[in-house]
């Protein structure tokens, strides 16, 4: 069975830590520390005076003086590292963790789970065409040698980085290794850590590269991994939890994350809030607990994403310069069918289709439904939003037609408001369905909200927020008080709906009749 040699990087929070470590090792487990060189002394004493007598922790023998960005962190990962490898031989696996993590699964559950793939866990993407590093100096946090810290002496940093630019004092990386890049939370098997440790002894040259490379916890062990073990034992991932916020922090969890922490697949979460003590306290004890299922959902960031962008509603694609005088054409008219249920706006559409010639298409701005060959602007999604004007001008020009009917998402406002301002005419029929519990469950779990194991009152907290945010994109159609705007509603009056549907398709009235008397249009 598996067993773990849990690896523990801190600096604070000295109360927080011998719990963690006491809560780590009750199962049989091991816990390495090392406690950072500038936090406090009496700190560090109330660590060692608490755990020097549990035979399933050590201390790191050299204690190092971190900074971020740092070679100091992985120097100090290894000094922990080295402590747990020579003190716990039947140590099966090595768990990168910080102060700041708690496990969202039980002991049980881990070992269980280590224990079915003979594998490595750690994010390894080639660092230069993974597009991991999003914003910031890219590589040369490699070619260049960076002695000083950017936060501490950002003077010194930045001017010794622009003196080798300057000179052209750029350096190779060595030849036999492809340099890797991921979060720094991993877990190891002991094979692999004693590779690794037997490679750095072996390979001063490399050590010497990544002592003076910009934050080297992302790229050293991801590296040296990915050199040393074989492709089909490793598992580009880590089990470590955690998600950023806008602005590239940590986002952290409270009281309230308690069951969408324990339905994500992983087994540890980081970073959870100093506030957050009943979740705390809910963790400490599930790590013990036997016989406990989980189910996985695994909906936890499309959530978080989706709560968070709440109230910033902008426009993603707005038309580029050399777009603003293009125009499909006065004497056209591009007639919008806005609907939630794709299906129904689909069903309608395909009745339209048997009773007339003109042209019309479902959500192309939205999915990627077939289109004619138009040059590649079709070929996906980014490029159909982004020239959307010059593809309608293709569509209308390839079905030799001045009249078009389009399926739009009512959340593509920006999309509709786009052709509303255009020279052409534009209709819009709006169709308003009824949303039951059971739909909106079918739709977070089509969004990536939820999962077919989302527990119940999970789902009973997020589907308000559902319906509401449906009903916001619905008002703010209406708010825009477009012209030629009709509504088609469901289980409305059949003369108002017939009404709605000879005016904004400019259909006779008897083809509208037989439109709105289709019931199963509506049909989920």
């Amino acid at each position: 069975m598996a067993r773990i040699a849990f690896i523990l990087l801190t600096h604070k929070d000295p109360e927080g830590i011998i719990a963690q470590a006491e809560r780590l090792t009750a199962t049989g487990d091991y816990v390495a520390i090392h406690f950072d060189a500038r936090a406090k002394p009496a700190h560090y004493a109330m660590l060692r005076e608490a755990l020097d007598d549990n035979p399933n922790v050590t201390f790191a023998k050299k204690r190092i003086k971190c900074g971020w960005g740092a070679w100091s962190l992985v120097a100090a990962t290894l000094e922990a590292v080295k402590a747990a490898e020579e003190e716990f031989p039947r140590a099966t696996h090595f768990y990168m963790l910080s102060g700041d993590c708690m496990q969202i699964k039980s002991a049980e559950y881990a070992h269980r789970f280590l224990d079915a793939e003979d594998v490595d866990y750690i994010e390894s993407f080639d660092f230069h065409s993974s597009g991991w590093i999003k914003t910031g100096m890219k590589e040369d946090r490699l070619i260049y040698r960076h002695w000083f810290n950017e936060r501490t002496q950002p003077k010194r940093f930045y001017f010794t980085y622009e003196v080798q630019k300057r000179f052209n004092l750029a350096r190779e990386v060595p030849s036999d290794l492809q340099m890797m890049i991921g979060s720094q939370w991993w877990c190891l098997r002991r094979r692999t850590i004693e590779w690794v440790l037997d490679f750095i002894k072996d390979r001063p040259d490399v050590m010497r590269f990544f002592r003076t490379t910009w934050i080297p916890d992302e790229t050293f062990f991801q590296t040296i991994v990915r050199h040393l073990v074989p492709e089909n034992e490793i598992r580009t991932r880590t089990l470590t939890f955690l998600m950023f916020t806008d602005y590239g922090m940590p986002a952290n969890f409270y009281n309230d994350h308690y069951d969408l922490l324990l339905s994500q697949d992983y087994l540890f979460a980081r970073k959870i809030s100093p506030e957050a003590t009943e979740l705390k306290a809910r963790l400490g004890a599930l790590w013990q607990e036997e016989g406990k299922d989980f189910a996985i959902s695994n909906e936890g960031r499309e959530l978080h994403r989706f709560l968070t962008a709440r109230g910033r509603i902008g426009r993603r694609f707005a038309p580029r310069f050399w777009e603003a005088e293009a125009t499909l054409g006065r004497e056209r008219t591009l007639i919008l069918v806005i609907c939630k249920k794709w299906h129904v706006a689909k069903r309608l559409l395909a009745e339209l289709r048997k009773r007339s010639h003109v042209p019309a298409l479902d959500y192309v701005f939205n999915e990627m439904g077939p289109l004619p060959d138009l040059g590649g602007i079709e070929t996906s999604q980014e490029k159909r939003n982004r020239h959307r004007r010059a593809l309608m001008r293709m569509l209308f020009d390839y079905h030799k037609a001045d009249r078009m009917v389009l399926c739009v998402d009512p959340a593509s406002l920006p999309v509709i408001k786009d052709f509303v301002s255009d020279r052409c005419q534009t209709r819009l029929l709006e169709i308003e369905c009824h949303f039951s519990d059971d739909y909106l469950t079918g739709h977070a779990q089509r969004v990536g909200l939820a999962g077919e194991n989302t527990p119940p009152h999970v789902l009973e907290k997020i589907l308000p927020t559902i319906r509401a945010d449906l009903a916001h994109e619905s008002e703010q159609i209406r708010d825009a008080e477009f012209e030629n705007y009709a509504l088609l509603r469901e289980g409305g009056d059949l003369e108002d709906n017939a009404r709605a549907l000879a005016h904004a398709l400019d259909i006779p009235s008897d083809m509208a009749q037989e439109l709105a008397e289709l019931d199963y249009i509506f049909r989920d």
